[in-house]
């Protein structure tokens, strides 16, 4: 059994990674602004928390954390010239700034683990240009500087990965997903047929979380139904 903080695990692709976390048996402690849908998960301590706010967690935290998960992002697609600079600054804040503050936090109990792994989450729009990407763009390319970054000041101690997927079907995609016209559109875009859900990316979360990942670091790992390196 290990100690495991989500930082936006109510919901999607967090609240997937917390399920498959508390089926394994660990303890997971969930920060959110809203303690919905965490019923009936064992093994689940919620801690109300915006990541993005003045506040740091105010919690009963285990003194040894084995791994970190920091999911909220954002989904802002515009054309370049209806970006506000503020726009640009806001997808920053909640994309890094609050990942930053995350991993600070919580990193004198990560360094009392044995072994600790903290996963990032970037897009696969930061490695093939996409329309109107530019702003998630901006703030998840940060994060996959930052992945590199970290993996090399913690080494060998904790390991620091990111996953980039490509559409996945969760609230904050709704806009994208709402018919299955807009599903059939996105889904022939990419080389699997398909656009992602949850558990896709949840599964490769808790491999790199786990001890069966514990030769990497470092590492943008691509979940992206094959968008960035197929074309047929």
């Amino acid at each position: 059994m290990k100690n495991y903080i989500v930082v936006g695990g109510t919901s999607g692709i967090g609240l997937a990674i917390v399920k498959k976390l508390s089926e394994e048996g660990h303890e997971v402690y969930v920060l959110s602004r809203s303690e919905r849908n965490l019923d009936g998960i064992d093994g689940t301590h919620h801690v109300l928390w915006d990541a993005t706010g003045e506040q740091m967690p105010s919690g009963d935290f285990p003194a040894v954390i084995d791994g970190l998960v920091y999911c909220p992002g954002t989904v802002n697609l515009k054309p370049f010239h209806r970006l506000s600079t503020a726009d640009f600054l806001n997808d920053y804040k909640i994309n890094v700034e609050g990942a930053i503050r995350s991993i600070q936090f919580f990193l004198p109990q990560l360094k009392a683990a044995t072994s600790a792994s903290i996963v990032l989450f970037s897009t696969v729009a930061v490695q093939t240009g996409m329309l109107f990407h530019s702003s998630i763009a901006v703030s998840k390319g940060a994060i996959e500087g930052l992945t590199r970054s970290l993996a090399a000041d913690f080494a060998p101690r904790i390991r620091v990965n990111c996953i980039a997927p490509s559409l996945v079907q969760t609230a904050l995609t709704e806009r994208l997903t709402s018919s299955d016209e807009k599903i059939e559109a996105s889904a022939k875009r990419h080389p699997l047929g398909r656009i992602g859900q949850p558990d896709d990316i949840a599964g490769s979360a808790v491999y790199l979380l786990s001890d069966a990942s514990s030769w990497m670091s470092g590492q943008i790992l691509h979940v992206d139904g094959g968008m960035s390196a197929i074309r047929l």
